[in-house]
């Protein structure tokens, strides 16, 4: 799968998200959705800034938008932070996941329709195979370091509760 292709996927597995978390009727299977469009966008989010984005600005016709997508980003895990320290119950909860929805469609939709993949796939079609290799492995890196530091919380919480 090449770059694009892998991000798209990214994008669709989001929305759908977003979609269950709609169609979800109570707060507490809505939060457990949220856990996983968390998930998915911190991770989403790491391997463009990390692989992408960087290996799209050596381009020159791609920097302003690079630039662009990266202060969407910071609006996004803005965002995300702010859902995530929702207390149960909170009246905010349902709105900013809207908001949040309406920033990750129009990041997505101006990737993908607007200017950018169209030009990357213009101008830099045989790039493509091998960042999404990277981007693949990015990903997976991600998702262990973030099940590594969840073990380590959890082994420090059962020594500081002496359960452990």
């Amino acid at each position: 799968m090449d770059a694009l292709e892998l991000l798209e996927e990214d994008h669709k597995l989001v929305m759908e998200l977003f979609k269950k978390a709609g169609e979800a009727q109570d707060e507490k299977e809505k939060r457990k959705i949220f856990r996983e469009i968390y998930k998915e966008l911190e991770t989403h989010a790491r391997i463009e800034e990390t692989v992408f984005y960087p290996a799209m600005q050596e381009n020159e016709e791609l920097k302003h938008m690079v630039l662009e997508a990266l202060e969407e980003h910071k609006q996004v895990k803005a965002l995300l932070r702010e859902i995530k320290n929702l207390k149960p119950g909170s009246e905010k909860f349902e709105p900013k996941l809207q908001v949040l929805l309406d920033n990750v469609q129009h990041h997505a939709e101006e990737e993908e329709e607007g200017k950018m993949f169209p030009k990357i796939r213009k101008i830099l079609p045989g790039k493509l195979p091998g960042l999404g290799e990277e981007l693949e492995a990015a990903a997976a890196a991600n998702q262990f370091r973030r099940h590594c530091l969840w073990r380590f919380d959890l082994r420090e919480l059962r020594h500081i509760s002496g359960s452990g």
